[in-house]
């Protein structure tokens, strides 16, 4: 029997639209970096006035700290965009930008694959700016070292770098199989 039924056909073709249930996620993950813009915005104007501040100001470790909260907040939001444009081309539609020049070299080129491994590069480097924070605050107004909490920093951090170390594995792994 060569002709496929039509209601096989009408399923596979309602399966295959419902990728389109994931478009709503992108969309919350659009206003998800304009709440990391508002509050980059807000973090910048906070410290911005102290570096500037007559007096005791802002010392240089303190300086270092708002680098540090304002770099992990870019790269959160790195995060949302490969997540957003990466994921919305490999599993919705593709973005049709006739006429773009200021389209990024890396949209449309990141798979699944590809993008996992920006993913978890991500989460290791937020993860390692945090853990830098805690130390840099070690002793900072008096307050004693939390060993516990220094304990679970690190190990969660540890945690972060080993997946994304077993996920590069993985990946290599496949590449070097043959194909099924």
């Amino acid at each position: 029997m060569g002709i496929k039924p039509k209601i096989e056909t009408a399923f596979e073709r309602g399966l295959f639209m419902s990728r389109w249930l994931m478009a709503p996620f992108y969309a919350g993950l659009a206003l998800a970096l304009l709440m990391l813009t508002v509050v980059f915005l807000r973090d910048l104007a906070y410290y911005l006035p102290q570096a500037f501040m007559a007096g005791p100001g802002m010392s240089s470790n303190d300086a270092i700290l708002a680098v540090l909260t304002l770099v992990d907040l870019s790269l959160a939001g790195n995060l949302l965009l490969i997540v957003m444009f990466s994921g919305y081309e490999n599993f919705v539609s593709k973005l049709d930008l006739d006429g773009e020049t200021d389209r990024p070299p890396w949209m449309g080129t990141v798979d699944f694959s590809g993008l996992k491994m920006k993913l978890i590069a991500s989460i290791v480097a937020i993860s390692g700016i945090q853990l830098l924070k805690f130390f840099m605050n070690i002793g900072k107004d008096g307050a004693p070292l939390d060993s516990q909490e220094a304990m679970w920093g690190v190990i969660i951090h540890l945690t972060f770098v080993t997946s994304g170390v077993l996920l590069a594995l993985m990946d290599w792994l496949t590449a070097k199989t043959d194909k099924h």
